[in-house]
Order: structure tokens, then sequence, then C-alpha cells
């Protein structure tokens, strides 16, 4: 796939025609919501862009790609689990405490990329990139060793990819100035204020591994090349959606163009006459005893001589058309709010809602987008847990963990849909269990509730290590409680034994004790001593 004829600029300009009806498309999609994220062809600082006349499609895009943020990295938790092969949890199977510790470490190995990605601000640029694919469906990222992400939209790289999907060779292009570059670079004036062009040329070399190199003016920037194997790949060209055949994706926005398009016409149209009825103009009838200058000059509450008849105010009588307008359009804005999951539409209109409708409905919207998580999690959550592993193990920030024997595997996106599904599932089978409970109480006798504890905290994603108690530790709160009723037993017979010998007064306080034990087993205790003590100055010295 690699072409060593033609430089990277020659190559760039010939792979534009297989680009150009995405670029088209999105910039069609960008001006009906961001207009600014993928600007027409040409557009520079001064040049004025295009004012939607509805902001529904803004607000659908900022909301979209927000919760997409927020399902794919949460915040102060880990999207990712470190999970052992099969082999290695058999060979440590066989010693709990060391699987234990080695489980322990996992999870700090997590942490510490989880707080990598607090630190880094990696969710600014990953939210940016989330509101070109829904735009565009395209975006390209880069994940330098030092830096945070850089975002390219689809207007500054080409990319081709094999039948299976997979990148076979892209190319960006972005501008620098010349004082960035290595020196002695023949051609190159360092003193010029112009930026010139820079070209990065991804490709692949075999299944696994990829070349990497720089180009400015057809000679290659020394010190550029580099090679990567396949999951460390630094630069992602990402997709929102997936079609077989094609180099480049579909965007969520181009889904529902024709309601858009529909939107900003009715919207265009309904402002417009808005702006007409509004406009006051009086008509006079002709030879009326009102004069036209008297009605003009006329102050507010000022009393001029006329008959009513002679001044009419011009109407547009259009407000039946414009009630169909109007309901058209909030027809469309309702089908968008589903498509974007705004709030909006996810109460019904109604006097009562309850909460747990409006969280059941907001769960099938987010269940929807399925296909979206899928593609989201192989193309862009893996490849930064992989690479970030790999940048933090080589500052020495994590252990270098053996090859092939621990993997990340994500648990937010779809796993997280799975995991509220299973959760939907265990409120019901616990609300039948209720049930069948007051007719038969001997039913909750076969229930584990220990078990149905640690699904109900994975279902909400909880981590239960030191928040439930296991079985050790309630045994071992069992015999602790056995052995302090035991201590108070013993007590209270040894009182009993010694109240034969204890004056009136002391026998009643025995019985006080043994009163209050029922109660306050400390308190009793304390008073059991005081009579031991009495009892004890009771008896007769030999």
């Amino acid at each position: 796939m690699h072409d060593n004829q033609s430089t990277c600029a020659q190559k760039y300009h010939k792979l534009t025609a297989d680009r150009e009806v995405y670029l088209d498309r999105a910039r069609e999609c960008s001006e009906l919501t961001l207009p600014a994220l993928i600007p027409p062809e040409g557009f520079s600082s001064v040049t004025d862009l295009y004012q939607p006349f509805q902001s529904t499609g803004a607000r659908g895009v900022n909301n979209l790609a927000s919760k997409l943020l927020l399902l794919l990295f949460p915040p102060n938790a880990p999207f990712f689990r470190l999970a052992m092969d099969t082999a290695t949890k058999a060979e440590l199977d066989q010693s709990g405490d060391l699987r234990a510790q080695i489980e322990d470490g996992l999870a700090g190995i997590e942490r510490e990329i989880s707080g990598e990605i607090e630190t880094s601000a990696m969710r600014v640029h990953v939210f940016e990139a989330l509101k070109h694919l829904i735009i565009s469906g395209n975006v390209l990222v880069h994940l330098p060793k030092k830096g945070g992400i850089r975002v390219f939209p689809l207007s500054s790289y080409v990319c081709k990819r094999d039948p299976n999907g997979e990148l076979l060779e892209a190319i960006v292009e972005e501008k620098i100035s010349p004082q960035v570059l290595p020196e002695n670079m023949e051609g190159i004036d360092y003193e010029k204020d112009e930026l010139i062009k820079i070209y990065t040329k991804i490709y692949r070399t075999d299944i696994d591994n990829y070349e990497i190199y720089q180009e400015v003016e057809g000679q290659v920037v020394p010190e550029s090349r580099g090679t990567y194997k396949k999951e460390l790949l630094p630069w992602r060209a990402l997709r929102m959606v997936h079609l077989d055949g094609e180099d480049y994706g579909r965007s969520y926005v181009e889904e529902y163009i024709g309601d858009l398009k529909s939107l900003e016409g009715l919207m265009e149209s309904l402002v417009s006459a808005a702006a007409a009825s509004s406009k006051l103009v009086f008509l006079v009838r002709p030879n009326a005893s009102v004069k036209r200058r008297d009605l003009t000059s006329a102050k507010n509450g000022a009393v001029i001589g006329g008959m009513p008849e002679d001044v009419k105010v011009l109407q547009t009588e259009k407000s039946h058309d414009m009630r169909v307008v109007l309901e058209t359009v909030k027809r469309i804005e309702d089908r968008l709010a589903f498509a974007f999951l705004l709030n909006t539409s996810i109460q019904r209109q109604a006097e009562r809602v309850t909460a747990e409708e409006i969280r059941f409905m907001a769960q099938e919207l987010e269940s929807a987008l399925g296909g979206v998580y899928s593609i989201l999690s192989q193309e862009m959550q893996l490849p930064i847990v992989h690479i970030l592993m790999d940048k933090m193990s080589s500052a020495n920030k994590i252990p270098k963990l053996p090859k092939g024997t621990v993997n990340p595997v994500i648990v937010t996106g779809v796993e997280a849909l799975g995991r509220g599904n299973d959760l939907n599932k265990l409120r019901t089978f616990i609300q039948d269990i209720v049930q069948l409970a007051q007719a038969n109480p001997e039913t909750l006798q076969r229930v584990n509730f220990g078990d149905l504890i640690a699904r109900l905290a994975t279902g909400h994603g909880i981590d239960t290590v030191g928040l439930i108690k296991t079985e050790e530790d309630i045994q071992q709160e069992q015999q602790q409680a056995q052995m302090m009723q035991e201590q108070q037993q013993a007590q209270m017979q040894q009182a009993q034994m010694q109240q034969a010998t204890l004056p009136g007064v002391a026998k009643e306080m025995v019985k006080g004790v043994n009163k209050r034990a029922e109660n306050d087993p400390d308190a009793a205790a304390a008073m059991q001593e005081q009579m031991a003590a009495m009892a004890q100055q009771q008896q007769p010295t030999q």
C-alpha cells in the first residue's frame, strides 16, 4: 500500500477526491448544528459563519457528546479493569492469598492510569473528538508520548482501509512555523514568517506493525521516523458509524439531516413571518377627516379629531397558517430531542410522571446507542488504555506486566448497559421473591443474601472491596460476640455464688445487676466487679 515514488503532498491530494463527498456532507451537517466545528472551504478568521435559525441541532450535539463522554470516561472511576487470562487464574487459584495480592496490585494500576487521565485533561480533547464524530462521523486523534491529545478534523487528513476496516494508510496535513523544524534542512527559509505545510504519513508495513514519518516540501524530516505495534499506534482514525467497504464513517447527525433541514426552513419562515407581523402600519382612508400628519405627530394620550372607521391597523391575517407551522415545528423538535437524548423527550406530557418512569425511558434511549458504544470501545477506549499503560510503564509510574497474562477489559459503554439490564432483572426478581415470601415465609431461606448483595453492587458498578463483609469477617464477629456472651455469663454465675456471703444491701445490688445486664452489659460488668470486691472484704480472714 505504501507508495515510495510519490511525495506525501502528492498522495494526499490524490486521496482527497475520495474524501470529498464525506467532507461536503460533514460541512452540511455542521452548518445546521455547530458551524464553527467544520467550517466551509476557504474559511478564515475574518469570514462570517452561517447562523442557523434554530438551536435544536447545537443542543442535541452538545448533549449527546456530554452523555457519551460521561459514560465512556466516567469521572473518578476506571472505565476498564485489568483481567488475568484463564491459565494464570488457574495457577493462582491454588494460592488464594497470592491471587488476592495480585488483584489488589492490578486495582492499584487501574487507579494510577485513571489518575493520569484526570491530571492530563484528556476529557477536554475527547469531548471535542466526540463532537466531530457526531457531526462528521470521522476524526483523527494523536496521543503523543508527551503532551495531551491532539484532534484533527476530517478536513485535515485522508485515509485508506482494508476490507476489515483496519487502517492501511493515513496522511495528515497541518501548518507549522519553519522555526520548529530541525536545523539545516535544505530549502527551508527559517526566517520566513509564513506557515508551511507538513505532512505526517502513517502506513502499515505488515499485519501487526506500522511506520510513521513526516515530510516537508518533499524531504523527510530528520528523526521523524518511528515504528509501532498495532495496539500502540498513537494515531487513530475514528469512525462513528462503520460501513463495510468504505474508508470513512458516517455521522449520527447525517441520519437525521432531513429533520434538521426541515426545521431550519420552517424556523426561517416562521421568524420572517413573525418579523412581518410585528411591523406596525396604520391605514388611513382617503378623504378621511383625520389627517395623516396629525396621526403621525400625535403623542401618546393626545386628542385629535376623526372617525374610528377612517383609521385601521394593517394585519397579516395568517394566524391559522402560522399555527400549522408551529405544530409541525413542535413535532420535528420532539423527534430530534428523542434522537439526541434531550431531557424534554424523556418526560411525557402529564400532570404526574414518576421518577421510575423517567429512569426507565432514559435507559431505553441509552440502550439504543449500543452500536455506537461498541465501535468506540474498540477504536477509542482500548487504544487509549494500551498507549497509557505503555507510556506510564516506560516512565516507571506503573510496573511492567507480563505480556499476554493481563489484558484490559472495558467496563463502560455496552458493558455498563449489560450491567444495567442485569440490575433491572435482579430488581424484578426481588419483587417476585417478596411476593412469594408473603405467601410462604420459607421462600427467604432459599435465597443466598450475600451473593444477592454482591450482584446488586456489580449491577450498580460499585467496588465492594472493604464495603461488604466477607464470610470470614462475619464468622470472626460471631465468635467475638459469643466469647463476650460467655464471659458475661461466667461473671453473673460468680456473682450469684458470692451472693450468700453478701449483706442485704449487696443482695439487692445483685438483683439490680442481673436486671441491668439485660439492657446494658457494660455497666452490669462494672457493678459485678464492685460486688466481687465487697464479697472479698466480707470473707473472714484466716
